[in-house]
Parts: C-alpha cells; sequence; structure tokens
C-alpha cells in the first residue's frame, strides 16, 4: 500500500466501539452542506472538510493527534447536513459549536447508503440496555479512495441518549 497516496489516518474500531462517552462542550466548527433526501452532494463534501481542516490547522486548533479528529455528520432535515470537524480552541471568524451529552458509540463496516440499517441495529443495541437515542451523529472514517486502500469503510454512529 502506498502511504503518500493515503489522506485518511488509519482508523481503530476497538478504540470506539460499544463505548458511552460524556461530552461536556466538545469544541467543533460547523458548516453545512445541501442534501437531496439525505444524499449530500459529494464535492461539496470534500471541499467543506479541506476548508474546515486548513481553517483548525490555520488557527493551530487541530488535535495533536490526528486520531482523535472527529467529523461528525448529523441530518438535521431531508435537504441539509451539519458536518462537526473537532477543534481544540474556539476559531474567531469560524462558526464555532459545542456539543455536551451521553453518546453511545458503535462502528459499522458497510457503504454508506447503509446508515438506516445501521441506526436500526443500533437502536436495537440501545433497547436492549433501555436506552433510546435523541439524535444520531455519524462519523465516516474513511474517505472513498482511503476506504478502498485500507479494505474497511468504518462507519461510526454516535448515538445521543
Amino acid at each position: 500500500m502506498d502511504q503518500n497516496n493515503i489522506c485518511c489516518v488509519e482508523f481503530h474500531p476497538e478504540k470506539w466501539d460499544g463505548k458511552t462517552l460524556e461530552w461536556k462542550d466538545k469544541l467543533f466548527i460547523k458548516e453545512t452542506v445541501p442534501t437531496l433526501f439525505h444524499i449530500p452532494f459529494p464535492p461539496m463534501i470534500g471541499s467543506k472538510i479541506t476548508k474546515m481542516s486548513k481553517t483548525a490547522e490555520d488557527a493551530k486548533a487541530m488535535p495533536e493527534n490526528k486520531e482523535e479528529v472527529l467529523i461528525l455528520f448529523r441530518d438535521p432535515s431531508a435537504f441539509r447536513s451539519e458536518l462537526y470537524f473537532s477543534v481544540t480552541k474556539e476559531i474567531p471568524g469560524a462558526d464555532n459549536a459545542k456539543i455536551s451529552g451521553t453518546f453511545v458509540s458503535k462502528v459499522f463496516d458497510g457503504s454508506y447508503n447503509a446508515i438506516p440499517k445501521f441506526i436500526k441495529e443500533m437502536d436495537a443495541h440501545l433497547a436492549s440496555s433501555g436506552k433510546k437515542a435523541k439524535d444520531y451523529y455519524v462519523h465516516y472514517a474513511y474517505c472513498p479512495k482511503c476506504a478502498k486502500k485500507y479494505q474497511h469503510n468504518y462507519v461510526l454512529l454516535f448515538a445521543e441518549v
């Protein structure tokens, strides 16, 4: 595998799978992208993530450990996605956001269009312990190019409970 052609840091599912996380004002910068029935326009996502990464790097707000960088997607409607890029401090001029709550994380391996199936599995997982999701955030561990190189397409669901 040519390491020079990989843009995504290797994802370690065991670090995230089945964890309960308490976030208190976890810092992110936020962008939005239009979607059509929850399907985003791929070129827009790439340019938004590149812009957010550059904003974080320029502000020296990028987590030291690249494995700690989270890019979360949340769909408040069928026609808009919110993107949250984790940062270490608020960034002047950026749309700063803080996320707080208790989250249960679960890792899946499959195509992006399997998200509804993954959410159903997560709902069943939560129900088995008497919990119910209030909201979902999704982290895609790899871009399509890196998913091919790593031979996995990890999707990390964060269910706010």
